[in-house]
């Protein structure tokens, strides 16, 4: 699995995100590609301690589902999102677009702190798993928008 700690993951995820347009239209889900790029913050914000929402922790899911955050498998499509993750407002696409970037780009810079503060739902997740764990999320929803 890549990881978005590796710059040429990095890199080629920025590459497929500029491949976005306002009119590009999703190949499943409800969201459109602003609030996509919106939506696409959340696992960054929490990350980066920007933004914690008020999850509670779930034993079942960190036994189901946790491990499908980082590892190889593919997620399928139309998985539910989490109710405080939905994003049902409209999004400006320009900046939201940017926002995106620079959170990509700020989570890379911490490529050198290996201990991470848990995650709200799902607890400690190691360095590597949150690198992964990045690229899978995004490249999940880069997929749904075909780039």
């Amino acid at each position: 699995m890549k990881s978005l700690f590796d710059e040429t993951v990095k890199t080629e995820i920025e590459n497929r995100i500029k491949q976005l347009s306002e009119t590009s239209k999703p190949s499943w889900g409800s969201m459109d590609v602003s609030q996509m790029l919106f939506h696409c913050q959340f696992p960054l914000k929490i990350a980066l301690r920007k933004e914690c929402p008020k999850i509670k922790p779930n034993f079942l899911a960190k036994l189901f589902f946790k491990k499908a955050m980082y590892n190889d498998k593919p997620w399928k499509r139309n998985l539910p999102t989490h109710s405080k993750l939905k994003v049902v407002d409209p999004k400006k696409f320009k900046e939201e677009k940017r926002a995106l970037t620079e959170l990509i780009n700020e989570f890379s810079e911490k490529r050198n702190i290996k201990e991470w503060d848990p995650h709200p739902m799902f607890g400690k997740f190691t360095y590597d798993q949150w690198g992964k764990m990045q690229f899978k999320h995004l490249n999940h929803h880069l997929q749904q928008f075909n780039v």
